[in-house]
């Protein structure tokens, strides 16, 4: 399974925001995590429905994101 099979987005789950497979946790959550200075290791023990592999998917996801093609109109 590659990371990215790892997120989800269903319109019945927290309102079509992309989340964790099988759970609820939303992408964004994980990331606000991080970016707030927990280590993997504090999201693990926060939540053990977590797997190390779901926290990198949820960064390969936000790269994925963030890397689109910029279309200049002029």
């Amino acid at each position: 399974m590659s990371l990215l099979e790892r997120i989800t987005v269903d319109p019945d789950v927290v309102h079509g925001r992309p989340v964790v497979r099988g759970t609820r946790m939303r992408v964004a959550d994980v990331l606000s995590l991080l970016a707030a200075g927990a280590d993997e290791a504090e999201i693990l023990e926060d939540y053990p429905y977590l797997a190390e592999e779901d926290i990198k998917a949820c960064l390969t996801y936000a790269a994925a994101q963030a890397d689109h093609a910029v279309v200049n109109a002029s």
